[in-house]
């Protein structure tokens, strides 16, 4: 009798076990190697059109796109992607605590960003460029800044390089968002907004600003960028190779015209792996 009831209470509390274990690695979230139903967790930007956006219809623009063909290629379906906000002074602490296994978010590769993590691609090649005015011709080089009112967002260089090494005249004014700086350029409170001509053309190509502004075309900088990675992950490998598919199936071409478009933006020819452009 004793004997039966020890060995009942071993079968109830094997039985625990087993579906205690059955339940964990259910829910263990995935390492990123490959799909076999589980999520993957990827790092975009939410305020970025063209680019990053969170919208009512879901999650939109060239990163994004990078990032689901970047998926499917490591296995994963739409579905089974979880989408986390990757602010800029946020993404390498992500990646080095394993918060994403990936972050696709105008990263730019450079030599201080690549001693805390690893970076695929570049695959997509940008320049620090300005927004002006569709009907303003007054704005042909980086020296035709002087005097002009300058705006950039509060926390970002790009004004303060152009003032400190091209216009030393600019009037650098600093605006919350690109969204206020494109205000300030639609009713003539400034004359030109600078970053990153990808961003740029995002913010142009938008239903509301259509034909209202152009892009400069003045390259003032390279900005190669990558795709983030944990230091030493196995990934790095396996992205690469997926960048290389969509540009040689057409996918990134797609993803370019579709994004980009209606800003006519003259995006560089997608780089080769591994060549970053100083």
């Amino acid at each position: 009798m004793k004997l039966r009831k020890v060995t009942a209470a071993s079968a109830v509390v094997l039985a625990l076990a087993v579906s205690a274990t059955a339940c964990g690695s259910g829910d263990k979230k995935d390492e990123g190697s490959s799909g076999g139903g589980k999520k993957i967790a990827i790092g975009i930007k939410y305020d970025q059109p063209g680019l990053g956006q969170k919208t009512p219809q879901g999650y939109a623009g060239f990163d994004v796109d990078v990032a689901k063909y970047v998926a499917k290629k490591l296995g994963y379906n739409e579905d089974q992607i979880e989408w986390k906000e990757s602010k800029s002074a946020d993404r390498e602490t992500m990646l080095q605590r394993g918060d994403v296994e990936f972050i696709a978010a105008t990263y730019s590769i450079t030599p201080e960003r690549e001693k805390k993590v690893d970076f695929a691609g570049p695959y997509l090649l940008a320049h620090q460029d300005v927004l002006v005015r569709a009907d303003d011709a007054s704005i042909k080089s980086p020296a035709d800044l002087n005097s002009k009112k300058l705006c950039s967002v509060t926390g970002s260089t790009s004004a303060q390089n152009i003032k400190d090494k091209l216009a030393p005249k600019a009037n650098l004014l600093k605006y919350p968002t690109y969204s206020a700086c494109l205000n300030g350029l639609q009713n003539k409170a400034i004359d030109a907004l600078t970053t990153d001509d990808s961003i740029l053309a995002g913010y142009a190509a938008q239903d509301q600003f259509k034909g209202k502004f152009k892009l400069g075309g003045l390259k003032m900088t390279n900005e190669n960028y990558g795709i983030g990675v944990k230091k030493g992950s196995d990934l790095k490998a396996k992205i690469n190779k997926a960048l290389e598919a969509m540009v040689s199936d057409g996918s990134w071409k797609k993803a370019v015209d579709a994004n980009f478009g209606p800003a006519n933006y003259k995006n560089e020819p997608a780089p080769k792996i591994g060549d970053i452009k100083s």
